[in-house]
């Protein structure tokens, strides 16, 4: 064979859809979270010729982005998620949104019109850009076939800075053939920031003068590792450690280093900050309230203290802890954590069922290496329990958009098949994203759903005390409310496929536990708290 014969028989016809497909896959992006559309049938095509991309279907856009994050959290590396036009991703943006906040690594694909049906504005023509910018680090429309190696390459680099990166995919880049020469072009992960030695000098100063230094961590400084890095610094340099209030992932449980959080409770974070001289930001955010409140500050460190980044979440926060360790002589040794063990309820088994019953058994009966994902909102307590359960991993609510936990859930069960997950659940935040059950249940997903169902949005009763009005009349309470008619979750989940029971009492819900932690796939209980 002639070098030009050699040339063109190495030469690859294909469509841009397929192209695309083996782009994603050259960078071992091989789960696919969907909800497609017309415009999106040739990539679904090109799908199906690749037996090596799972695909994972929602049946609701904000399902898809949400189970990229648990994925993305508990891999560290990207899903593909597949949207229809602009009217699906908007659909998506709210868990766009947690994941950005929890610093995920996530690439969509969006469809969009081919390129010549653009001007015709038909009904579902939008500015796709503009509205995948405010929750993606980086945006890019495909405009020419031969550039798909590369605006993947480049999608993947940007999503593991981490971000999100939004490929807009118009329907003929899909469907038209092209020659490609040679197997797709592999991204490369971006520099990170370095660290500046300077500001280790600078918080190790203020350690050694006894002034009260705060260690905000975030991020990869959560996970066992690094905490105990911080909690060696903790206890042989007399500072405190805490973890921001949202966190995308904690490594946590028995043998591991505990940490409290920061509540973005106005009064709450206020007081357990009081006195702070420094705090120092290791991957995390300058703690704030959650919302604002007349004639209440937003910050919640002391007026004169000072904030110190010592490390952002795209910086190595390992080797910021360790540099600072170094600083302080902290020892390098393992954590001794003193041996704790969750109170077990003391109301009689007839008791009627509370929030504190709920999450003391779930702490106490936790599976080893079990993955917790918290959307309980005003439910939530089961932190508190946790960090003497069995090791496992933490993950919550991170950018207060509602409808994160059950899809979430989806993602870290995708993830993670051999581990068992537990989805704590509010019933008005469960609501936004009722459709993942139905993804639970198709994909047989190791997944305990508990629903705290205590049949209102409870957290905007307390907003609404928070603003004076003590008592709520007619208008407020038909808005706060969840009844009339009361939802009937174990109903709902039967109806999308997952069974499910209910339990009104301490005995009712220990059984129920029991039962659905010894059995393998999807399973609710809705606790009538």
């Amino acid at each position: 064979m002639t070098v030009a014969a050699a040339a063109a028989s190495a030469v690859q016809s294909m469509t841009g859809a397929d192209r695309l497909c083996d782009a994603l896959l050259a960078h071992e992006v091989d789960v696919c979270f969907a909800n497609p559309g017309t415009s999106e049938m040739h990539f679904v095509a090109a799908l199906d010729r690749q037996p090596r991309m799972r695909c994972i279907l929602g049946l609701f856009e904000g399902v898809v982005t949400g189970a990229a994050d648990g994925y993305a959290r508990m891999t560290d590396r990207p899903a593909v998620t597949l949207l229809h036009l602009g009217p699906g991703l908007a659909n998506g943006l709210a868990n766009m949104h947690n994941a950005r906040r929890a610093h995920s690594p996530m690439i969509n694909i969006v469809g969009d019109h081919a390129v010549e049906h653009l001007p015709l504005d038909a009904p579902l023509t939008s500015d796709i850009d503009s509205l995948a910018r405010p929750m993606s680090r980086w945006v890019k429309r495909i405009a020419d076939p031969v550039r798909i190696d590369q605006d993947v390459a480049d999608a993947w680099s940007q999503s593991m800075a981490p971000g999100i990166s939004t490929l807009i995919l118009p329907a003929d880049m899909a469907w038209n053939e092209h020659s490609y020469r040679s197997a797709p072009v592999r991204g490369k992960r971006l520099p990170q920031t370095p660290l500046v030695q300077e500001m280790v000098v600078r918080i190790g100063a203020a350690i050694r003068t006894k002034r009260k230094v705060v260690l905000m961590l975030s991020g990869g400084a959560l996970r066992e590792h690094p905490l105990r890095i911080a909690d060696n610094i903790r206890r042989s340099a007399g500072v405190e450690i805490y973890a921001q209030g949202a966190n995308g992932r904690i490594e946590r449980g028995r043998g591991r280093a505990p940490i409290a959080k920061l509540p973005m409770t106005h009064e709450i974070g206020i007081e357990m900050l009081r006195g702070a001289d420094m705090v120092v930001l290791i991957g995390a955010k300058e703690p704030v309230s959650f919302f604002a409140y007349p004639n209440r500050p937003g910050r919640l460190a002391p007026p004169n203290c000072e904030i110190v980044q010592l490390a952002g979440p795209d910086q190595d926060l390992v080797q910021a802890l360790e540099w600072l360790a170094d600083e302080v002589n902290a020892p390098n040794e393992p954590v001794a954590v003193a041996p704790f063990a969750v109170p077990a309820p003391t109301a009689g088994p007839n008791a009627a069922l509370t929030v504190d019953m709920v999450n003391r058994l779930v702490a106490a009966r936790l599976p080893d290496q079990a993955i917790v994902c918290d959307e309980a909102l005003t439910s939530s307590g089961f932190f508190d329990y946790s960090y003497d359960a069995a090791p496992h991993d933490y993950l919550q609510i991170t950018g207060g958009a509602i409808g994160i936990g059950i899809p979430m859930a989806a993602g870290a069960a995708v993830a993670c098949p051999g581990r068992k997950v537990i989805n704590l659940q509010a019933d008005g935040s469960g609501m936004y994203t009722l459709q993942g059950l139905w993804t639970h249940a198709r994909e047989n997903l190791d997944v305990v759903t508990i629903v705290f169902s205590n049949r209102s949005y409870a957290t905007l009763w307390g907003e609404m005390s928070k603003v004076g009005a003590q008592t709520p009349g007619r208008n407020a309470q038909r808005m706060l409310q969840l009844d009339q008619p009361e939802l009937d979750w174990s109903k709902m989940s039967q109806g999308l496929g997952v069974e499910a029971g209910r339990a009104t009492t301490l005995s009712e819900f220990s059984r129920a536990l029991d039962a659905a932690l010894a059995r393998r796939g999807p399973y609710l209980i809705e606790a009538m708290v």
